[in-house]
């Protein structure tokens, strides 16, 4: 891939010499808030990182060229285009070769953090087994793509408009560790609980970058889930967020949403119904996760 990635000097500097660095997905930028929210949500989330003493490395695709860590103008673009592609594993070879721009979901982020070298990365939630997956087979390329990139991500657990359960199962199968900060039950997005366990509790930082230099020593596939639950000052209860579901979905059933779009269409559906409640939480919770990954980054590079 090098031929076609610019990492950015900052971050490039910081790889060679061994500093922390934390991955940042874009398509949260141009899908996952509205404007100017996702602008202000991704500078943010920069600077979480910094004040941890990480350096951010915002993943995209720009005119054909992948990028490890953007210009602010960079960012700008990506919250204000609205012929911004959403840009999965299979889209990056696509994305490139046509000279397109695309925002990189959690997959395509993993995939070129994990070439870049950068080991941490912080995300809202990851995908998953959609609600009724087990007959549509709709299921997110985040859990293949964590099957066999070597790259940590720090979440607030999966979606809530999700089947956990099945989401769970999925990455049993396919050997990825799902690793609870502070937490014993697995955290459902908007909420701190989903009625599911973790595979282990892990208490600090240190202790989970221990997890992954292990790891890396044993020579394991894939990477790993790290759930960081949302504050609780931030939840919304998980009846109003069940119910604000159930209506979403209904939603997109009539509407006949499908693919990619329907993530986002939910996302979206979900904020009006609870009166932008929810974006406040998806806000919150990205914060702590960087937070989070910042500092195991640190831990990490201090082994």
């Amino acid at each position: 891939m090098s031929s076609f990635v610019r990492i950015a000097p900052e971050v490039e500097e910081a790889l060679a010499g061994g500093a922390p660095v934390v991955a940042l997905e874009s398509t949260i930028i141009s899908h996952g808030f509205p404007y100017p929210s996702n602008l202000e949500c991704a500078l943010e989330a920069e600077s979480v990182a910094r004040e941890e003493g990480a350096v951010p490395a915002t993943i995209a695709i720009v005119d054909g060229e992948i990028r490890v860590g953007l210009a602010r103008d960079d960012i700008e673009r990506l919250s204000t285009d609205k012929a911004v592609l959403k840009a999965s594993t299979r889209d990056i070879g696509t994305v490139v070769a046509l000279g397109r721009t695309g925002a990189t979901t959690v997959a395509a982020t993993m995939t070129i953090a994990g070439r870049a070298g950068v080991r941490v990365f912080a995300t809202g939630g990851i995908g998953g087994v959609h609600r009724g997956g087990e007959t549509t087979l709709d299921v997110s390329a985040d859990l293949e793509e964590l099957a066999r990139t070597r790259v940590a991500v720090v979440c607030a657990g999966a979606k809530s408009v999700l089947d956990i359960g099945r989401t769970l199962e999925y990455l049993e199968t396919r050997g990825v560790p799902v690793l609870g900060y502070q937490t014993d039950e697995f955290p459902a997005f908007y909420t701190r609980t989903s009625g599911f366990r973790v595979d282990a509790r892990v208490e600090s930082p240190e202790d989970l970058a221990r997890v992954l230099r292990v790891r890396d020593e044993i020579d394991l596939p894939g990477g790993e889930v790290i759930a960081n639950p949302i504050d609780p000052h931030d939840e919304i209860p998980p009846a109003e967020v069940e119910a604000a579901v159930s209506r979403a979905l209904e939603e997109a059933a009539l509407r006949g949403v499908s693919g990619k779009a329907v993530t986002p269409f939910l996302l979206a559906q979900i904020h009006e119904i609870t009166g932008g409640r929810s974006e406040q939480a998806n806000k919150a919770l990205v914060m702590s996760n960087v937070q989070l990954a910042a500092r195991i980054a640190r831990a990490y590079q201090k082994r």
